[in-house]
């Protein structure tokens, strides 16, 4: 039997979030990025050498990752850095890489 605080309620506005949420996890390139920026912050150029993808392909990603408040962004010069948002993203992620592993 299911315990009653096991039971989520959501509202139909949560739920549509949660699922554009879950499209952003469902592009390969978008979590090689969040994972390179689980391990330190990085700029652009620094992104796309690690993972060997363009620098307009990754610019291009971050976008996305900020728009989605996953990822957040600091201006030192001309340089811009960016690090995950929050430590909720790398839950999300360190729980999805477990769930496989089951």
């Amino acid at each position: 039997m299911e315990k009653k605080e096991d039971t989520i309620q959501l509202s139909e506005e949560q739920m549509y979030d949660m699922a554009e949420l879950f499209k952003i996890f469902a592009d390969s390139t978008r979590i090689k990025i969040l994972v390179a920026l689980i391990r330190s912050e990085r700029c652009v150029g620094e992104i796309a050498d690690a993972l060997t993808i363009s620098q307009p392909a990754v610019s291009y990603q971050l976008r996305i990752l900020k728009q989605s408040k996953l990822v957040r962004s600091r201006r030192e010069g001309k340089q811009i850095w960016y690090a995950l948002a929050d430590d909720h993203v790398k839950t999300i992620i360190q729980m999805a890489k477990e769930h496989l592993e089951e």
